[in-house]
């Protein structure tokens, strides 16, 4: 795995394995990049360096390293997406999300003068919302999170701005809880939520057999643009 960085754990017990990609000159912001159940693999570390050829300083953590650091997998290998779905169940929620306060706290070390995002994909895009409502992140984007309808009743907390991809195609995230995640955030004034009608989990994937060009050149130009506005 392509990882490039060792960044200590919040209780510094441990080390965060994460790909840094740096921009050019002094950085915009800072955007931490946290991947799907497949690791830092070849499509993330593409999101980290575009983010990077942006101007900021992009962080794509190994969010499986107490488990098994390194990990790589690809969706499309039946074998590797079946591991993939095994750890996250085995994953550590709460410790994960110490994990992103130690990324925020070594992103402002580095850069004082600069704000802090985030930007998730399926089980990263849940770890947006939990950043959102449980970190003093300045802003986070999720891309069809997963589980988001059982978390609804953090919103109170969201203290800075989240923005949301839901394609109403997805199935790990029904009809119905597509609806109760409406109900539930669509008048909170700093989330913002956005439907993809008919397209299905992974669209937005850098390559592969899920993606969708449309609707990723589309979600990815509503990031950049929600990036730009929060963080700079």
């Amino acid at each position: 795995m392509t990882t490039n960085t060792l960044i200590p754990s919040l209780d510094h017990t441990g080390e965060i394995p994460a790909y840094v990609a740096k921009p050019e000159g002094t950085p915009r912001g800072t955007v931490i990049v946290v991947p799907e159940i497949f690791g830092v693999n070849p499509g993330i570390v593409a999101k980290a360096d575009d983010w990077a050829s942006k101007g900021y300083v992009a962080i794509a953590p190994d969010v499986f390293w107490r488990q098994e650091p390194g990990v790589e997998l690809d969706h499309d290998v039946p074998e590797e997406m079946t591991r993939a779905l095994a750890m996250m169940s085995a994953h550590n929620f709460p410790a994960g999300v110490d994990d992103i306060r130690a990324l925020i706290a070594w992103a402002r070390a580095q850069n004082p003068d600069v704000k802090v995002g985030l930007v998730g994909f399926c089980m990263g895009g849940l770890v947006a919302y939990q950043a959102a409502a449980r970190t003093d992140i300045d802003a986070a984007v999720g891309y069809y999170g997963v589980g988001l309808d059982q978390l609804l009743g953090e919103a109170g907390n969201i203290k800075g701005q989240l923005l949301l991809h839901i394609p109403t195609a997805d199935a790990f995230t029904s009809p119905e809880q597509q609806k109760v995640i409406h109900a539930g955030l669509d008048s909170v004034p700093n989330v913002t939520l956005y439907d993809y009608e008919g397209l299905g989990h992974g669209f937005a994937e850098t390559k592969g057999s899920r993606r969708n060009e449309a609707g990723a050149v589309l979600a990815d130009a509503r990031t950049v643009e929600f990036i730009a506005e929060f963080i700079g």
